[in-house]
């Protein structure tokens, strides 16, 4: 069993406490790499040359990948385990951080920034990591910490890049300061492989008896598992259409894009029926049964906490300068503040689901979130500027913390297959953030938030059909022995 000493020790650096530390600190650095472009694009563009639209479509393909990305890790990390996976992740994101800084082209600074999406899959390998170290009555506010402290990659890549860039020098600098980050994935995954272990002295690390795709457990999750995979393409679909939009793309390389990723979704299906035929032929006993649905009501959420995290940060810096007048730099800030809320936000969430239920929590935190974004919508210039932050900043808070909320519940649907349910989860991330920012590319700003707020509510009413985890979970050992699992 694990270690389960009632208290959290942030400040340690043994045991557990360690695990957390060194993972969330894996999740910023892919962060840190998968972000390094964003603050220095100016300098990217004047140095090659490029069109506006060639730097918007960079920005685009740096999020593509991430969708896929994030099922594919999530299969690898059951099977191989988070501590192989994690420090393959962080040499390959580096390796590609290099290729990168010193492309010379447009077409390869388009293909790098497209594979190093894989870096944003690196959440997904902690998710499991941290659900093998932390007892259940711990493990949302493990969970919190490890994504709260995580997501600030980003924002520590805004702040250090362009300073790292002045510090090398002349119109190259930008390729020494994002160089340098890959420098810094590859170091630290050496650092970790030799450092952490995938579970603790004498506990099993579960593993799914099949790999190509998730195991359901019955007919009616098998149609939903095919279902809840077409919003991915769809998402996928989308941003080739935009890429298109921008006249990067003609409509014939459109069409077989399309075509791809229809066989692609045709081919998963057959993978998943491959891994899935036995329920078909006899049904699974009801005791080794769980719920698919809760996998669907999570990733609906996370669609709608993170995926509008994403979409609103893109756009706040605009909304406040266009609102209130006030210069680039303090629209900016303001804009950095409602990411930089995370790292209150989802440890406070975790935290919360810990102490008073997961399913009450989430569901009142979505509803706050989703009130929040109403009263977004209603801000216009006769606000107050510090009332107007404030309702930001309040509405960031419950979104956050429901999004870290999503993630205490995540581990304990079923434990060997914790990667791939989080793989999913964390895509719908993704896919939330490219129908909101599509949706805003034709709407008013506050039809935006309205839309939000709208989605936000009708997934926390959605949250009524959870399920809060029970007491025990079961595995499914190779052996076909049964092994009882505390979740609390």
């Amino acid at each position: 069993m694990k270690n389960s000493s009632a208290n959290l020790q942030f400040f340690s650096f043994v045991g557990k406490t360690k695990i957390l530390h060194l993972t969330w600190i894996a999740f910023f650095i892919t962060f840190l790499v998968w972000f390094n472009h964003a603050p220095i694009l100016l300098a990217i563009q004047t140095t090659l040359g490029l069109s506006d639209d060639q730097i918007k479509t960079l920005l685009i393909l740096n999020v593509a990948l991430t969708i896929p990305a994030r099922i594919v890790i999530g299969m690898l990390v059951d099977v191989l385990g988070p501590r192989k996976i994690y420090s393959l992740l962080l040499v390959i994101t580096g390796l590609l951080c290099f290729f990168f800084s010193f492309a010379t082209s447009f077409e390869a600074l388009a293909l790098a920034r497209f594979l190093l999406g894989f870096a944003g899959a690196g959440f997904v390998i902690g998710i499991r990591m941290i659900s093998e170290w932390f007892p259940a009555r711990q493990l949302g506010l493990a969970e919190g910490i490890y994504k709260g402290l995580g997501n600030i990659g980003s924002a520590a890549a805004a702040i250090s890049i362009p300073t790292l860039a002045l510090v090398f020098g002349g119109d190259e600098g930008w390729r020494y300061a994002t160089a340098l980050t890959g420098v810094i994935a590859i170091l630290y995954a050496a650092v970790y492989f030799f450092s952490v272990t995938d579970t603790p002295a004498g506990s099993t690390y579960f593993k799914p008896n099949k790999s190509g795709g998730l195991p359901v457990t019955s007919k009616a999750d098998f149609i939903q598992y095919l279902l809840i995979n077409i919003p991915m393409y769809a998402a996928l679909s989308l941003l080739t259409w935009k890429v298109t939009s921008l006249g990067l793309l003609s409509s014939e390389a459109m069409y077989i894009i399309n075509a791809l990723l229809a066989g692609l979704f045709l081919y998963q299906c057959r993978k998943i029926y491959h891994v899935n035929a036995d329920i078909f032929i006899k049904p699974v006993e009801k005791t080794h049964q769980y719920k698919f649905k809760q996998v669907t009501i999570l990733s609906l959420a996370y669609a709608v906490t993170f995926g509008s995290e994403l979409a609103v940060v893109s756009m706040l810096p605009m909304f406040f300068k266009s609102t209130f007048a006030i210069p680039v730099a303090l629209a900016g800030i303001f804009g950095a503040c409602f990411a930089a809320t995370d790292i209150l936000s989802c440890p406070s969430g975790g935290w919360i689901s810990d102490k008073f239920g997961r399913k009450k929590s989430l569901i009142v935190l979505l509803l706050g979130a989703s009130v929040g974004f109403f009263v977004l919508s209603q801000i216009n210039a006769d606000w107050p500027i510090a009332l107007a932050v404030a309702a930001m900043m309040l509405s960031s808070f419950f979104l956050g913390s429901a999004g870290g909320c999503v993630f205490a519940v995540v581990p304990l649907i079923r434990r060997s297959l914790t990667g791939q349910i989080a793989g999913i989860v964390g895509a719908y991330g993704n896919v939330g953030a490219v129908i909101l920012l599509t949706v805003f590319s034709f709407v008013s700003t506050p039809i935006f938030f309205i839309t939000i707020s709208a989605s936000i509510f009708v997934v926390a009413i959605a949250a009524f059909l959870l399920e809060e985890p029970k007491d025990k979970m079961f595995e499914v050992l190779p052996d076909g022995s049964v092994q009882m699992i505390d979740v609390h």
